[in-house]
Formats: structure tokens, sequence, C-alpha cells
């Protein structure tokens, strides 16, 4: 399937602009830089990276010429899914992406804790991209 494809369905299609995906970058590298500040909870450190996950993901459609349809559910998994489409992401590595956006919504709506392997690994993923 091709990007293409979810045309209406989950993205859109757009121009590419230099200067958002810029920003976009500079917003992943400060939340990586954040991602490592300790004396904040390990909840907030494994956001932080996440967050940054999530921009360079946007950052990479974005330079592809599309983005979600923020509108629809599901926007943070489409957008992790099109980076088997947009850089070639191994199908492996998406699914530990997908783990961490799964522990992200355990974390974020029921209040669970974020295990400090599970902080490490989403700080680890962020610094990849």
């Amino acid at each position: 399937m091709s990007l293409d494809n979810l045309v209406g369905i989950s993205l859109e299609k757009i121009e590419p602009d230099d200067q958002s995906i810029a920003k976009l970058l500079q917003a992943a590298e400060r939340n990586i830089a954040d991602a490592h500040v300790i004396e904040v909870s390990q909840e907030n450190r494994f956001d932080a990276a996440y967050k940054a996950i999530m921009q360079l993901s946007n950052l990479a459609l974005r330079a592809n010429g599309y983005r979600t349809l923020t509108s629809k559910p599901g926007h943070h998994q489409t957008m992790l899914q099109s980076l088997m489409k947009t850089i070639g992401l191994e199908s492996d590595t998406m699914m530990v992406l997908d783990a961490l956006r799964k522990q992200r919504n355990v974390a974020d709506y029921s209040g669970d804790i974020v295990s400090k392997t599970m902080m490490d690994e989403c700080i680890v993923q962020a610094e990849i991209y």
C-alpha cells in the first residue's frame, strides 16, 4: 500500500515546506534534550522522547508531501506506520515504536507508571532519527 492510498482516509497531500520541516526538527531536538533532564520524572522524560518521535515522524511525512488528518482517530499510529514508506523503517523497529505508542496511551489515560526500561528505549528511538 502506498501513502496515496491513505489520502482522504488518514492523510492529506500537502506541498512540502522547508520552514515547517525545520521547525519540527528544532522542536524534536529540544524534546530529546528535555528527555535527558534527570531531575524530572520518568513519565515526563518518556513523554518528551515520545513527542520527539512524533515530531520526527511528522517531519518525514511532510517532507514527502503528506500530513495526517488529526481530526481522525489513530493519527499517531498513522504517523509511525508511515515511517516504513517515508524513511524505509524496518518492521521490527516499527513494532518497537508501536509498543512505545501503546505505553504512552496507557500512561496518559490510566496513570500507569513508565518503567525506566521503556523510558530509556523511547529516548534511544528518538535519538536514532
